[in-house]
């Protein structure tokens, strides 16, 4: 049976990196397609910055060449901005995009034709900032709500190929995007201190939470599983608050979020 290929994005570090090792120990070939990083633990490293769709382009068709299919792609690269609304450029808010959701559009536009060829598997991790704005991580929240959007449309458009189409939802996380995240703290004054108070809440939030290798696991199953539930949430306690998101009524989850991360 000839071997399975996957492309993982951001797969040098974090989330990316323990996803890309348990595919490889799957018995997948995989690349990991990131702006920094060398082959290790059986990964093959590509050069590659995922907001340059010839870049894309040049990588996929390179993986193609070589390895004749493409039977998953996980698309995991990513960063962080905070601050308040008023307080964020727009260059900063369209380089969260640019690298959060259009980077990852620029990747499956690339390897669809292939998915389309093997009945593949694409995974977009989005997070469970999609269903929970975050105060001052506004353009963070709204590129990965975006993610899950995109994702359900590109599902229904692929069901009739046998393409399975998922959005993953991460909670807080322990890796290197909590020192990573880009901050613009100007404001502060203005709004009480609110703006770094939030970002100190969500700090410590993520530093303690779920380790990587858990994300990266759980990734690998939705990968290899049968199940095709597109919207897919990690933990018990993250289910549960995206839960009581859906069912509250929107006025009262968005004041609990405000208390939370907008004190």
């Amino acid at each position: 049976m000839e071997k399975k290929t996957a492309i993982v994005t951001g797969g040098s570090s974090g989330i990316g990196l323990c996803t890309a090792r348990d595919l490889v120990k799957e018995g997948y070939t995989v690349f990991d397609l990131s702006r920094h990083g060398t082959d290790r633990d059986g990964i093959l490293h590509i050069d590659c910055d995922v907001t340059d769709e010839n870049a894309v382009k040049e990588a996929v068709d390179r993986i193609v060449s070589g390895q004749g299919r493409i039977d998953a792609v996980v698309n995991c690269a990513g960063f962080g901005i905070s601050g308040a609304i008023e307080c964020t450029s727009p260059e900063a808010a369209k380089k969260q995009f640019d690298v959060n959701f259009f980077g990852m559009v620029n990747v499956n536009r690339c390897c669809i034709p292939e998915i389309r060829k093997t009945k593949g598997t694409i995974v977009n991790i989005s997070s469970v900032a999609a269903c929970a704005p975050i105060p001052f991580q506004a353009f963070y929240s709204a590129s990965k709500a975006a993610i899950n959007s995109y994702s359900l449309c590109l599902a229904n458009e692929l069901r009739p190929y046998g393409v399975k189409i998922v959005s993953v939802m991460p909670g807080d996380t322990a890796t290197g995007f909590t020192d990573a995240r880009e901050k613009e703290s100007s404001g502060d004054d203005i709004y009480a201190g609110r703006i770094s108070r939030s970002v100190q809440k969500m700090e410590s939030d993520e530093r303690g939470g779920m380790s990587p290798e858990r994300a990266g696991a759980f990734i690998t199953s939705v990968v290899t599983g049968k199940s095709r539930k597109p919207l897919r949430t990690i933990g018990l306690q993250y289910k549960l608050a995206v839960f009581l998101l859906k069912i509250l009524p929107a006025s009262l989850s968005n004041r609990l979020l405000g208390f939370i991360y907008a004190s």
